[in-house]
């Protein structure tokens, strides 16, 4: 098994804007084939050497990813990101990538969404988002609910955005029971097993 530190590194833009009341979040639907077929997720993808420079950490060069792939996939040039989240993949997963999250207000644009990488794409509130999920209309996998989930106890942009800024380590297991699938992570655990999901912290 690989040393978290030797995977490979992605990166994921949570963009949020202003919305009446509260604000929405960018969320998109993948293609029905590929890396999280059919679910919705936010923008981002794997570190490529571009995004890499000489000197740099891997927090940066994440970073850079985020805003490259946000600008490939739904033609939004980002200006600037706040470290969210470090999420490492548990050992059962089929493809393993650690992935940063960051999260930041969306520049004023039209979105063009890339026919190739993004099937639907929705401004919603994160509770809306989550309720979609509850009711079965929407795959999510566990990294997006829970941000989501976190992101529905904020009231405006601002709020949400200053709370980032040092990230949270979600180390993930996966424990299978008779209550079905539930990820576990320090001082929390995502019950998983039926809808809507549940999610506990000690």
């Amino acid at each position: 098994m690989s040393a978290p530190e030797s995977l490979p590194l992605a990166g994921t833009a949570v963009l949020l804007r202003t919305a009446d009341p509260g604000f929405e979040v960018l969320l998109m639907r993948r293609p029905d084939r590929g890396s999280f077929a059919g679910a919705w997720v936010f923008p981002g993808g794997k570190v490529e050497q571009s995004d890499r420079r000489e000197g740099g950490d891997e927090v940066d060069a994440a970073r850079r990813a985020a805003i490259r792939e946000t600008r490939e996939e739904v033609g939004l040039v980002v200006p600037e990101l706040t470290v969210l989240s470090e999420w490492r993949p548990p050992i059962e997963a089929p493809t393993r990538i650690r992935t940063w999250f960051f999260l930041g207000e969306a520049p004023v644009g039209e979105l063009s969404p890339s026919p190739a990488e993004v099937a639907e794409i929705a401004w919603v509130t994160p509770s809306a988002a989550l309720a979609r999920h509850a009711a079965g209309e929407w795959t999510l996998f566990p990294p997006t609910w829970v941000t989501l989930h976190q992101l529905s106890a904020f009231l405006d942009v601002s709020s949400a955005v200053s709370s980032a800024g040092a990230a949270q380590l979600f180390q993930t297991r996966v424990v299978d029971s008779e209550s079905g699938r539930a990820f576990v992570w320090d001082h929390a655990r995502l019950e998983a097993g039926a809808l809507p999901w549940r999610f506990l912290t000690d």
